[in-house]
């Protein structure tokens, strides 16, 4: 599993021209600060991954605090998440000039890892929206910092064995 983390300090997801989803907005009234979340699920993926992944992506300090340095989650920052399905993020590039997506998840059990992770950074307390899963869609965000993380679920559980 794979998910592309990019701190925002606005982003919407779009389908067929209407919202249905976005960062919620502040209370004062300012845009809505947060994470959006391109999630990529593979073949061999299991819950343990998108658990993993989903409590390291509510965990990490990319926020920042008083003093500038980036040392809050997104949670600690009162910040909301959108969560979009990518499974182009498991394209396999490296042999022709077309993409391959053999690797990706069959789409039912893509889907299935995708809402378990969704649930899990809900269960954490976050306030979350998402895109439709396997749908054309259109995001828009303003990257704030330029703040950008890949994380991977198997190479992470690789490296602690």
């Amino acid at each position: 599993m794979k998910a592309v983390l990019q701190r925002a300090s606005q982003a919407n997801v779009r389908v067929d021209g209407v919202v249905i989803g976005q960062l919620k907005p502040q209370l004062d009234g300012a845009f809505g600060s947060g994470l959006v979340i391109l999630l990529g699920v593979e073949q061999g993926d299991v819950d343990g991954d998108s658990t993993y992944l989903a409590q390291k992506a509510a965990q990490l300090r990319i926020f920042p605090d008083a003093e500038g340095k980036m040392n809050l989650s997104v949670k600690d920052a009162g910040g909301s998440v959108l969560v979009i399905s990518q499974f182009t993020l498991i394209a396999d590039w490296r042999k022709g000039r077309r993409p391959g997506f053999s690797r990706a998840a069959a789409p039912a059990e893509g889907e299935r890892l995708y809402l378990h992770f969704v649930e899990e950074l809900r269960q954490s307390g976050l306030p979350v929206e998402t895109g439709s899963f396997g749908a054309h869609m259109e995001v828009s965000l303003t990257n704030d910092g330029p703040v950008t993380i890949l994380m991977e679920s198997q190479l992470a559980q690789e490296k602690k064995t």
